[in-house]
Formats: structure tokens, sequence, C-alpha cells
């Protein structure tokens, strides 16, 4: 309990007596300050309690004491304790009338009582408070440590966090996602905060910040050890926080940082393994693959899956901030849904093994796609610094190599097209294979360069000529553009022109097949 008028006014020894404002005794007091200046406000910090035995007043002038109280009141001076039988025999009505027109309390001290006693008191009982506070404080670290240990982890301690302050309290993942919230309410409160923890996030660890509204006050503090934040943790209360609330949030601070520093150990070495896991299926060793990992991937290895590699836009730039905020999003999203994830950070590449039709896959063609939104269609492309990423068709432990070298093909194609993400299976559609019969070769062949004639019909450019050129050279750029007598830039960009139009990439064979047949038919008599 803070030290209050109140308590002043019940101990015993010092016998003091309320003169006025009655209603304000339970004030907080910080200290108690003597001074018989006719202006102490200067040397008044706020929350003091104010012994005076107006040596220097003129205590009878109702206007000159109205002045001197409101100064008082004012500057935050929490009350006044006037010391009768000194100077004054009682207290001046012209004080009194002013201390109970601001409604500030005013304490009648008598001359037994010395102020030295007052002063021991306040001092006396502030020490305890904060030995209270600092024992409390102790306690608290001792039982939000248990709770750390305890097999709910995280959870138990926001509990035991949220009962301490008297508030809730909330745990963010990378992401800036609530991972955890007590009480359960708080869950959605917290995730109201979600863009404050994300610009939290920005700014090198460790950060702090206080948000909030008329609901609550809301204290953010970053956690880990590194420049940048593993995640965030929230703090919601009345009021601010006090000295022992403060010690509980400052030891589930510490123990949060070391339980996520403990398990950034712990999912580094969980990357080696995969990294190890991987090789395996790469080398068709699916089974030892298997026995390697045991548990830890669950059934993601017997199931569906796809691979997903992410790149610098720039081939050959390491990229490490881009790289692990994807590894973030994605591995967030995967530990959300409960899924099991196969991640390899290397430097200036990501690969992910992750459940087809899963969150962690849908995560990230969402952050494909915020991207690609955030800069507009009509962008030029990425910048050297941002992420292109290449995405598998689905695929079994038996078919790793393949499904790897299709998200390969993929992230070549969206490097080349401009684009955040590309889908192999994008890429592949459509076949020549049911084309047999004449009139369905030309058919198709009609079909595929339908788009491209009418193009050219509305005297844009030469872009059947020209891809029939470039695919009669074998994609031979100087050569096709000599045949055709432009420059090769603009020859390229003719190809470009193309894929846009058809919406198919030219670096997939098939794709070039079907035109090449598709040029012939459409050229050969009918």
């Amino acid at each position: 309990m803070p030290l209050t008028l109140a308590s002043l006014v019940q101990h015993s020894a010092l016998k003091l007596g309320v003169r006025a404002g009655e209603g304000r005794l339970d004030t907080p007091v910080r200290w108690a300050h003597v001074s018989e200046l006719a202006d102490p406000v200067p040397y008044m910090e706020g929350g003091e309690l104010l012994l005076t035995t107006a040596m220097k007043l003129d205590a009878a002038d109702p206007q000159e004491m109205r002045r001197y109280v409101r100064r008082l009141a004012a500057a935050g001076v929490v009350g006044i304790g006037f010391a009768v039988g000194v100077n004054h025999e009682e207290i001046p009505q012209a004080l009194l009338d002013a201390a109970r027109a601001e409604d500030l309390p005013l304490l009648e001290v008598p001359r037994r009582t010395p102020f030295l006693a007052i002063s021991k008191a306040v001092s006396a009982a502030l020490a305890a408070d904060q030995y209270r506070a600092v024992t409390a404080g102790f306690e608290a670290q001792r039982e939000l440590t248990r709770a750390a240990l305890a097999a709910d982890g995280p959870a138990e301690l926001l509990a035991r966090l949220a009962a301490h302050v008297h508030g809730w309290a909330a745990l963010y993942d990378t992401s800036g996602a609530v991972v955890a919230a007590a009480p359960e309410w708080a869950a959605r409160r917290a995730a109201r905060l979600t863009p404050d923890v994300e610009r939290l996030r920005e700014r090198p660890a460790p950060a702090s910040a206080v948000v909030g509204g008329a609901e609550d006050r809301v204290e953010l503090q970053s956690l880990g050890t590194g420049r940048r934040a593993r995640g965030a943790l929230a703090v919601g209360t009345g009021a601010p926080l006090g000295t022992a609330e403060r010690y509980a949030v400052h030891s589930a601070v510490a123990l949060l940082t070391l339980t996520t520093e403990r398990s950034r150990s712990l999912h580094d070495a969980e990357s080696r393994l995969g990294a190890a896991v991987l090789r395996m299926l790469l080398a068709g060793e699916a089974d030892h693959a298997r026995a390697v990992a045991g548990d830890l991937y669950g059934t993601l290895l017997d199931a569906p899956f796809r691979i997903v590699v992410a790149e610098p836009a720039q081939p050959g730039t390491a990229q490490p901030e881009g790289l692990a905020l994807l590894a973030d999003t994605v591995e967030s999203a995967a530990a959300r849904a409960g899924e099991s994830l196969l991640l390899v950070p290397e430097p200036g590449r990501l690969t992910v093994l992750a459940a087809d039709g899963g969150a962690a896959v849908q995560a990230c063609t969402g952050h494909a796609e915020e991207r690609e939104a955030g800069r507009g269609r009509d962008a030029a492309g990425p910048e050297p610094d941002e992420l292109v990423v290449g995405l598998s068709a689905p695929a079994g432990a038996a078919a790793v190599a393949a499904a790897l070298k299709q998200a390969d093909q993929a992230l070549a194609v969206a490097r080349r097209r401009g684009r955040p993400l590309v889908e192999h299976e994008d890429l592949a559609a459509g076949s020549v294979l049911p084309l047999l019969a004449d009139e369905a070769v030309r058919a198709f062949a009609d079909g595929t360069l339908r788009a491209l004639r009418e193009h050219d019909e509305k005297g844009r450019g030469d872009l059947v000529a020209s891809l029939q050129a470039w695919l009669s050279r074998h994609g031979q750029w100087d050569a096709a553009a000599a045949d055709l007598g432009v420059h090769r830039h603009t020859l390229r960009y003719r190809m470009r022109r193309v894929e846009e139009i058809l919406g198919r990439s030219l670096d997939d064979p098939d794709v070039r097949m079907e035109l090449w047949l598709a040029l012939k038919a459409g050229s050969a008599p009918a």
C-alpha cells in the first residue's frame, strides 16, 4: 500500500488533525518538505506534503493566501501541514478558507509534533513500501521462473504475469501474430495491436513502446538479444505499472527472451538436420531420410508436399533480412496451423518443404501477393533487394529432386518476368498430346497464336514473325535478331511481350515445342 495522507493522519504518534480537504486524504505522498518561503513552488516536484509555520507569510491576508494555495495546488503539492503554537496559535482563517476553496488537504500539526517526526514517518513508510515492492518483485520473479519451466511454458508464465499486474498479457511471434494471451479474452485485444508490434519489430532490439487508449494502457517490449526482435510481450493495465509490477514485467521479458533464444538454438539445430534430410531425399534415399527425421516432421514426408525456393531478384546477392522475414512468416503460419515444416536457410537462398494446400504455402503466396500489390501492376519488376519465389507442383518423397527442379524453374521465370512468385503448374499447363488429328492440330494452332496475330494486326509489332525467327534459331538472340533485321534488345522485348500476352513461359521446353508446332501448323497448306 502506498503512503497516503490518511496513513499519516492515522499515525497515532503524530496527532495530526484534518482541517480541509477531507475527501482527498487517499492521495499518495511522495515526500515531506519543510519550507517557509513565500513561493516554494520552484523547489517542488509534485506529490509533496509541505510543512510550514508561515514565518514569512502574511497568513492573515485572504488574497495572498489564495495565491499561495493555488500555486501549491497547481504544482502538485498534495497537502499542507501547518504547525500551530509556533508563529500562530491556530491556523489563520485566511489560509483555512483558501485551502477549503481549492479542496487542498490542510493538516494541523500540534506544537509537540516536530516536523522532523513527520519527515521520519514519511521516509520510513516509503522505505517500507519500497521494500514490500522489491520483495513482491522477487517473489514474482521466482513464480514466473517456475511457470516458465512448466509444461505449458509461455502460456503459464503469461497467466501468472497477468495476475501480478492485475491486467492482461500477450506474447507475439516474429510476424506479429498472437501466440498466447492471458486471460483468454485478451487475445482479441492483443490482436488489434499487431500494427504497433510490427512497428516495434522494425526497431533494433531491445525496444519498448507505450500504446493503448480508453480501454487500457499497454506496454510493448521486444524479445531477443540480437538486432532483430524475435517476438514481443504486451502488458495491459488500467494505470502505469508500480515498482512490484515493473519487476514482474522485467522478469517476464528476461525469461521469455531466454526461452526465445533457446528456441532459436533448437531451431538452428533443426535447420541443420533439415538440410541433411533434404540432401538424402534429393539423393533418392527417402527411407533413410525418414529414419533420420524421426517424428520431427510428423507425416510431412508421407503426404503430398510442395517445395518453395526463394532468392533475391538479383542473383548472387545475399538478402538475409528479406529471407529471414519470409522464413518467419512461413514458420509462424505453420506453427499456428499445427503443421510440420522442413526449412533450409542458406546464404542468399531459402528452401522450404511444406504440406500441399497448407497454411505455410498459403502464407508464402500471400506474402508474394502483398508485395506485388504494394508496388502496383505497372511496375517494371522487383527491386534487386526484393525476393522472388518459385513453387513446385505437389510431389511425394520419391520425387523431391524433380520438385526442386520445378521450383528452380519457376524461380527463374519469376525473376525473368519480374514477378514475386511463379508456380510451376502455371508454366506447364496444356499439352499437344491429345491433338493428333489434323483438324485438331489446326484448331490448336489457331487458338494458341490468335492473341499474337490480333496484336500484330493492330499494327503494334511483329510478334508472330519474331517468335518464329527466335524459335528457329533455338533461342539465339543475335542470330534471330539478324534474321529479322532488328536489334537484339528489340527482340528481347518482343519475346517478353509474347510471354505476357500468352501468359506462358518460353523457358519451358514444352511451351516452345507447342508454339513451334502451332506456327508450323498455321503455315502448312490446308
